[in-house]
C-alpha cells in the first residue's frame, strides 16, 4: 500500500466531480487553445479546481484575487503549477487595485471577473483582443451596467443563473455564513435574535439556516414585496430601527453599501455581533466605527479576526472579519460548499467556452447565463448524482 501526503487542494479537486468531468472533455476539445484568461476571483482551493479545468482546455491563465480572501497556500500552489499570479492576501484597496491592473496589462483574451473590477479597468482602457467573459456577482452586474455601451462585448452574469441562485446563494451562502458565525465566535445560536438585512437568495438562505439553528430571525428588506415574502415565509419583519435594537446578531447580505453605519451606533444592542456576507466590505461601515467619537476603545482579537468596539455609554459590540465577506475571512476560511461551487464554476467554464467560440455577441453584454448552458450543467450534475 502506498500513502500520499494529500492537501486540502487535493481534497477539493477530487470532490469537484463536475469540474473533473468538464476538464476531461476540455482536454479533448481544447476550446481555449491560443487564448489567455485573466481572472479576478477569490483565490482559495475551490478556485484551483476551476483554473485547472480552464487550463485543461488550453488556456493560459493570469490571475489575481479579491480583497482579504486570497489564501497564500493557494497562490503558492498555482505559481508552482506555472500560473501567473499577482495576488497577495491584503485588505489594502490600493495594493489590490495594482494587482488588478497587472492582470489587465497582460491583455488577456477573456476575463473572469468577480465584482466588476477587471471589466471596469478594461472599460476605461480597452484593448483590441478582449472577446468578453463572465461576471460572477450581482454586485458586479450592478457596477457594470452603466458601462454597457463602453464595454460592448459579451459578458455573461453567473449570478443571474437560477442554478447559481438556489444552489450557491440560497443554500451554500446561508450554510457558510452560519458556519462562519460558529467558527469565529464559538457561541450558540439557540434563542438568539438574529437580524438579516436583505432577502434575496443569499438572505433567504441565511435567515433559514439561523432559524434552523433555533434562532429568532428578523428580516429587513427595502422592497415591500420582498418583505411580504419574508413575512409569509414565517419571519418577523419589523421596522429597521427595531430590528437593529433587538438583534444579538446582525448579518448583511444585500450587495449594497452603508447598510449598517455609524448613525446606527445608538441602536446597536450591548454585546451584538455584526457580520457581512456581501461581496464588498462596505455593507457595514467599520471604518466609520473605528473613528467615531463615541467609540472609546477597541479590542482586537488578532488571531480570531474579531474587533470589539467599546462605546462611551458602556455598551460594546463585535465585528467579524473587519466587515469583509465573513465566509472567506477569519481563521480557516472555507467559503461555500464544494458541491455548490462545483456547479457555479462549471457554469463559469461553460460560459467562457461559449464566449471563446464566439457563440454570443455584443448584444449579450451583461446578461444572464444562456438557458441551454443552465440545462446542460443541470443534466450533467444530475447524471453524476444518480
Amino acid at each position: 500500500m502506498t500513502e500520499k501526503l494529500a492537501t486540502r487542494i487535493d481534497w477539493i479537486g477530487n470532490s469537484c466531480r463536475l469540474l473533473k468531468a468538464t476538464a476531461a472533455e476540455f482536454e479533448r476539445t481544447r476550446p481555449f487553445d491560443g487564448l489567455s484568461i485573466g481572472t479576478g476571483i477569490h483565490l482559495e482551493p475551490k478556485t484551483v479546481a476551476l483554473l485547472m479545468t480552464l487550463r485543461a482546455g488550453g488556456a493560459h491563465l493570469v490571475c489575481t484575487g479579491n480583497l482579504n480572501s486570497t489564501q497564500p497556500a493557494t497562490v503558492e500552489f498555482l505559481r508552482a503549477q506555472g500560473f501567473t499570479v499577482f495576488a497577495t492576501q491584503t485588505t489594502d484597496s490600493i495594493a489590490h487595485h495594482q494587482s488588478l491592473e497587472a492582470v489587465v496589462a497582460e491583455k488577456p483574451d477573456l476575463l473572469l471577473d468577480n465584482g466588476g473590477d477587471l471589466f471596469a479597468i478594461a472599460a476605461e482602457r480597452p484593448y483590441a483582443n478582449l472577446l468578453g467573459g463572465t461576471e460572477e456577482t450581482t454586485s458586479g452586474r450592478t457596477r457594470l451596467l452603466p458601462m454597457r455601451e463602453k464595454l460592448a462585448m459579451p459578458i455573461l452574469v453567473i449570478n443571474d443563473s437560477p442554478i447559481k441562485q438556489f444552489a450557491e446563494n440560497k443554500h451554500a451562502v446561508g450554510q457558510s455564513l452560519f458556519e462562519s458565525y460558529m467558527r469565529f465566535t464559538n457561541r450558540s445560536t439557540n434563542g438568539k435574535r438574529v437580524t438579516v438585512f436583505g432577502y434575496g437568495a443569499c438572505g433567504k438562505g441565511t435567515a433559514a439556516c439561523f432559524r434552523n439553528a433555533f434562532s429568532m430571525v428578523n428580516v429587513v428588506d427595502i422592497d415591500p414585496v420582498t418583505s411580504l415574502e419574508a413575512h409569509l415565509d414565517g419571519f418577523v419583519t419589523p421596522l429597521r430601527e427595531q430590528a437593529i435594537r433587538s438583534a444579538d446578531v446582525i448579518a448583511t447580505v444585500t450587495g449594497f453599501p452603508d447598510i449598517v453605519t455609524a448613525g446606527d451606533l445608538p441602536l446597536i444592542k450591548d454585546g451584538a455581533i455584526l457580520m457581512n456576507g456581501g461581496h464588498f466590505p462596505h455593507e457595514i461601515d467599520v471604518a466609520a466605527f473605528r473613528s467615531h467619537p463615541d467609540v472609546v476603545g477597541i479590542d482586537r482579537y488578532e488571531a480570531d479576526h474579531i474587533e470589539t468596539f467599546h462605546l462611551k455609554d458602556g455598551r460594546s459590540f463585535h465585528v467579524l472579519g473587519g466587515g469583509h465577506m465573513a465566509n472567506l475571512a477569519g481563521p480557516r476560511p472555507l467559503g461555500n460548499s464544494v458541491e455548490s461551487m462545483d456547479l457555479g464554476f462549471t457554469l463559469q467554464a461553460r460560459c467562457l467556452e461559449r464566449v471563446a467560440k464566439r457563440g454570443v455577441g455584443a448584444e449579450s453584454c451583461i446578461v444572464p447565463v444562456p438557458a441551454d448552458i443552465d440545462a446542460m450543467v443541470a443534466r450533467a450534475y444530475l447524471d453524476l448524482a444518480r
